[in-house]
Order: structure tokens, then sequence, then C-alpha cells
């Protein structure tokens, strides 16, 4: 892999019979009964206790461990210890500081395993629609052939969501969508009620549940706490919450995926706001000694900003365009008039309008902040707003043009 490019997944839907299902959910077993065997050595780690064994101990404890259980060893060894090595990358990822401590796994949720070694016939197309996966102690399980799969792939990963659904993902390096050679720009501003707006003038918005759905979506839960846990009807109404949630958020990534190739092929420079979006949606509640204000508001916003998919839309520009994703900084572009560029805090008059007391100028707030963006690739606007370091300058409307 060349320095520079993602490691990316090309999914598809598995389609496997009961008695496929029933092995592979035995391997997802096995891999999840192995991580959390792990997490519990490192768990039990103290200052001035012997450090937890690394990848090549584990193997040897594994061996040990499938030669007095005979559950453990009627899996694949293969999946078990591609467990241990995912484990130990995710170690790696968390003292690297780029990820969190890795987490137990639990029995419908992180329901997966990973395949290694893949050879080049391990993976055949049989009709247009329809190719063979060959997984350790399964055989060939098939999917659905919705796109041609990755050359050259080593390696694949079989998951199963909390709706029931099966799919495979091919690693593979994805190839990057080239430039138009326009030269054109544009600014890209991520809202909640307009997920995405562009200097252009466009209104993007994610699509999300219809308003039956979300009406059912808001009944179930109250329905899933008068069910008894364990019965069937809890199973039921469990797995009707997870089918909704799963259409939803296959809506959402077919939309990410779609604006970001389409801006990704239009624009030759595509500006974003530098947010953090791990704070901003951090919960309000506070603590007991001091709670937070605005608690229930808090929690609906942090939603309304997950929904619109914000940190997905950059990753995947970036993913498809690397090197034309630009970050600016958001400082003051719902403030700034982008005919002008006076700083006014009061001229945006509600979440859509944008009305400038200095020129006149009036227009969609979101349209106006993702033109501001653009801006900030010429800095067009550094003459009037200082620089962070010393802080700003701003500038107060001018009484005579407001008398105009």
């Amino acid at each position: 892999m060349t320095v520079g490019k993602l490691i990316g997944v090309s999914r598809y839907r598995l389609h496997p019979t009961p008695a496929q299902e029933a092995a592979l959910l035995e391997h997802c077993a096995h891999a999840r009964f192995v991580w959390n065997l792990a997490v519990e050595q490192h768990a039990h780690w103290r200052p001035g206790r012997k450090s937890a064994p690394g990848f090549a101990e584990q193997c040897r404890q594994l061996t040990h461990a499938r030669a007095e259980c005979d559950w453990l060893r009627g899996g694949s060894v293969t999946v078990q210890q591609q467990a241990l090595k995912d484990f130990a990358q995710a170690m790696a990822n968390f003292f690297g500081g780029t990820h969190r401590s890795p987490t137990w796994r639990k029995r419908g949720r992180s329901e997966g395993f990973r395949v290694v070694a893949v050879k080049a016939g391990d993976v055949r197309r049989i009709s247009r629609r329809v190719g063979e996966a060959k997984v350790p102690k399964v055989g060939w399980v098939r999917f659905r052939w919705s796109r041609c799969v990755p050359e050259g792939v080593k390696s694949y990963r079989i998951n199963r969501d909390a709706a029931g659904r099966w799919h495979v993902a091919f690693a593979a390096v994805p190839e990057p969508l080239p430039a138009p050679g326009t030269g054109e720009v544009v600014g890209l501003d991520r809202g909640v009620t307009v997920s995405a707006a562009l200097s252009t003038g466009e209104m993007l918005m994610a699509p999300g549940l219809r308003k039956a759905e979300s009406a059912r979506l808001r009944r179930l839960p109250r329905k899933l706490a008068r069910a008894r846990r364990g019965s069937h009807r809890h199973g039921r109404v469990k797995h009707a919450i997870a089918k909704l949630k799963a259409r939803e958020g296959d809506r959402r990534a077919d939309w990410v995926e779609k604006t970001s190739t389409s801006l990704a092929r239009r624009f030759d420079m595509i500006l974003v706001e530098e947010l953090k979006i791990g704070n901003m949606v951090r919960s309000a509640k506070g603590t007991l000694a001091a709670p937070g204000r605005g608690v229930r508001q808090k929690a609906g916003l942090n939603r309304s900003i997950l929904a619109a998919g914000w940190g997905r839309l950059v990753e995947r520009l970036q993913q498809k365009a690397p090197g034309r994703v630009g970050r600016v900084n958001p400082a003051f572009t719902s403030q700034r008039c982008s005919a002008c560029g006076i700083v006014d805090a009061k001229a945006r008059e509600s979440q859509a309008v944008f009305r400038c007391r200095s020129c006149g100028y009036a227009g969609n707030a979101d349209v106006n902040a993702a033109r501001n963006i653009q801006l900030a690739a010429g800095h067009a606007v550094s003459a009037r707003e200082g620089p962070r370091v010393a802080g700003p300058v701003h500038r107060e409307p001018q009484p005579v043009l407001l008398s105009t």
C-alpha cells in the first residue's frame, strides 16, 4: 500500500443458508469469546503487576485452551487467532492516541469475525448477481454481486448487524476520483436543518425516516419496556426497532456516498469548517454537584447532528478527493456578510434568514456561511478579521450605510 492511501472496504450483502448461518454465529461466538478474554487480561493489569501477555503469548495460550475445551476446538483457529490480532491492533491504536481502549463485545451487537490469507480462488462469481466466498469450516457462502469485487483481496470480514443482516466486506485500497480540472472551489456548510449547504446556493438534505416510520420508532421503545426480558415478544420488538434504525442508517449512508461522489467530481477544491464534532455532541448532564442545563434539548441537538452525517461526509470526501479537501476556521462564518465582510451577530435574524444591516444583503443563512467558507480560500475576509492569535478585530455596522 502506498503512503497517503487509506484502506477502505467494499461491502456486500451475504445470504447464508440456515445451516450456514448457525455456523457463522458459532464463529462470531468464538471470536467474541477470545476477544473478551484478551480484554479481561488487560483489565487485570495494575501498577506493580506483570504486564498483560502480548499477541504471541496469547496465541500459545489459545493453543492450550483449544486442547482443553471441545467447544473452542470445534471452531476455526484462523478466526480465533485473527480476533487476537485485531485486539493487538486495537491496543496499538489506543496507545497511539488515535482510538479509545477496546471494550467488551456483546452478543447481538459486535457480531463478526475476520478471515485472512484469502487465495485467488476463495472468491468467485457464479452468475450476474450472485457470488460466493469461501469461509473456513462453513464452505461456500453466497453474497449479492452488486458491483465488482476488488482485485487482489487478501482478507475480508463477515459481520451481522442488529437487524439480523449478514454482510461481507473486502479490504481494498479505494481509487481517488479525478478532479474535473476547472479550478472551481466550493464552500460547504454543515447544519442541522440543512445537512449541507453549498456556496453555489444548493441545499442538500440527508434523508431520514418518514413521518409514519418516526412515529412507529417512538412507540416501539414504550412497547419494549412493557415486554418481559427474554420473552419472544421482547425479541420481536427489539428486532423491529433495529430494522427501523438500520433503514435510517442505510439511507444516510447512501446519501453520504452519492453526495461525496458528486462533489468530488464537480469541484477541484472543497472547503469545510474545522469542526470538533466529538466535543459538540458531548452530553450536557454535568455532575451531581453541578448539573447541566437544557439536558433534553442538548440531547436532541446531538441526535440531529449525528443524523446529519457531518463527520462521515467529510471523511468520505477526503477518501475520494485526497488533497482536495480544505479546512477553514469556523469562527464568525455564520455572522459575517459574504457580500461586504461585516461581522454582525444580529444580522442572522433566524435559522434560515441572514440580513446584513450594513449593505442590505439578504439571503439564506446557510448559503451565506458556505460562501464565507469559500472566500476563506483566498483570504478575502482577512482584512476585516484580525488573526486569531491576536484576537478578532470587529467592525461595527456603519451608520451611514444603515441610513441608505
